[in-house]
């Protein structure tokens, strides 16, 4: 229990350092974005001060030298554009075929007027060019760094989250694995003593019909032990008929089930094969019939049907029970997980790891309403 408490105390520490270390490299993002964008303002500061001096150089006729125009065609990067009152009159670091078209101009002197304010070049009070200029490539990059390093957090702790998933399936694999076996040979011990016990009562002057009622228990407890066996291990799969085996397990529980339930048992006429580990599938059908049975409170209607859709097989229990919540649909096939007082919540979680790991099928609960009833549907393929 100790244990368990420093692991998730463990496991929060972690979250939250993941937490801050992001945080922290974000902010950092955010401001030497800010402090580069601050400097791309400067620089076309200078440059719209140099379109300055080269209009005061034509109107005053003077010269100022190559340092405006140096200034002017040094910039690479930033894309710009540059407009008076006739229109468009220049731009740079955009792309010329795409520059022809007018609406295309329009949208990003309309994009960059968003990211930057723009720069006015006046002279002796008179607007003479307004600069619409966008962030540089490698400012935008900066800005999407963010989100790529987030992805990439995400994207860590999700293989993380999925080693550690893949790794505590493959203990409760072996958990499961063990505690079968470890039930088929707990089982087998008073078992075969019962046999022996059976024997010498039969040599005894006892009613045959009390030897036959615990015969029929030492058979049941032989199944018994040969499904945790098979559990606890890969099972062998053979061709079988399941309709036939549907009905020997159908039968089995409606002999002993109480009178107050209904039956109804709709199967097709024609031979279904089907890869299916017998005792498996039989486990299957119990579990799934004696929870509808609870459900129901040992009083309703119980209809198992078999229907075939191309190549697969449809197997459906269906009760008038209380029904299963929406959100409970995937939950009750999950260990440990039941509404019952009494119970461990183990049954349907078999059930879908005999359906699902053994017999590579499928199982879902296929409609349920509250107060009325529950179908829960399996879905195997054709031999």
């Amino acid at each position: 229990m100790m244990f368990t408490k420093h692991q998730n105390a463990f496991r929060w520490f972690i979250v939250a350092a993941s937490f801050i270390v992001v945080s922290v490299i974000m902010w950092k993002t955010y401001e030497f974005f800010q402090h580069f964008k601050h400097e791309e303002r400067t620089k076309m500061e200078i440059l719209a001060s140099s379109h300055s001096d080269l209009i005061k150089t034509d109107n005053l006729n003077a010269d100022m030298g190559d340092l405006p125009l140096k200034v002017i065609t040094s910039n690479k990067t930033t894309p710009m554009i540059m407009v008076n009152k006739d229109g468009i009159i220049d731009f740079n670091n955009i792309d010329p075929i795409k520059a022809k078209d007018s609406i295309y101009i329009q949208k990003l002197i309309a994009k960059f007027e968003k990211e930057n304010t723009p720069l006015e070049v006046s002279y002796d009070g008179k607007l003479f060019i307004t600069i619409y200029y966008g962030n540089s490539p490698l400012l935008n990059r900066l800005k999407y760094y963010p989100l790529a390093l987030i992805l990439i957090v995400v994207l860590f702790g999700a293989v993380i989250f999925f080693f550690y998933s893949s790794n505590k399936n493959a203990t409760q694999n072996k958990l499961w694995s063990g505690m079968a076996k470890e039930t088929a040979h707990q089982i087998g011990t008073p078992l075969s003593s019962l046999i022996g016990w059976t024997e010498i009562l039969k040599s005894e002057n006892i009613n045959p019909d009390y030897i036959n009622e615990i015969e029929k228990d030492v058979d049941r407890l032989k199944i018994i032990t040969e499904r945790f066996s098979k559990i606890g291990s890969l099972p062998t799969l053979e061709t079988a008929n399941i309709v036939e085996e549907t009905i020997n397990s159908y039968d089995y529980l409606k002999a002993r089930a109480s009178d107050l339930i209904e039956f109804k048992l709709i199967t097709p006429d024609d031979h279904i094969p089907v890869e299916l580990n017998k005792q498996l599938y039989s486990w299957t059908i119990e579990n799934l019939v004696k929870n509808a049975i609870d459900a129901m409170k040992g009083r309703g209607k119980l209809t198992v049907e078999i229907s075939q859709l191309e190549n697969n097989v449809k197997v459906t229990v269906t009760d008038t029970g209380k029904g299963i919540p929406k959100k409970h649909f995937n939950k009750i096939f999950e260990p440990g997980f039941t509404t019952k007082k009494r119970g461990w919540g183990l049954g349907l979680s078999l059930t879908k790891r005999i359906i699902e790991d053994f017999h590579n099928g499928k199982i879902k609960v296929l409609h349920s309403e509250k107060d009325k009833g529950t179908t829960i549907q399996i879905s195997l393929k054709h031999a």
